[in-house]
């Protein structure tokens, strides 16, 4: 299994506005791909702003392809999530899983 790692930051007084568009629109796309095995979107106060924490697990990088492209390594920001958003990281980070609990 594959961990796909992405962080994005947004102003607290917009901060809802990117976990509505993740539970509304990004979670039944990624639902629709084989090999997509779940994800969690965590949130944490950074001052006047909300950093938010977006891993996915993936049953291989072939799942992984089947959503981001060829190049694995490229953050998939649609632009409504962007417009949620004050900054977000432009590339993201995969972990093979060693041991699950």
């Amino acid at each position: 299994m594959i961990i796909r790692e992405w962080r994005a930051r947004a102003c607290l007084a917009d901060a809802a506005r990117y976990p509505a568009h993740f539970c509304g629109k990004v979670l039944p796309q990624l639902q629709a791909i084989e090999g997509f095995v779940g994800g969690h979107l965590g949130q944490r106060r950074l001052g006047d702003s909300v950093e938010f924490l977006v891993l996915t697990r993936w049953a291989s990088m072939d799942a992984i392809r089947a959503f981001a492209g060829a190049d694995v390594e490229v953050a998939v920001v649609e632009p409504e999530a962007a417009a949620a958003l004050v900054n977000y990281e432009a590339n993201v980070q995969h972990y093979e899983v060693l041991h699950e609990a």
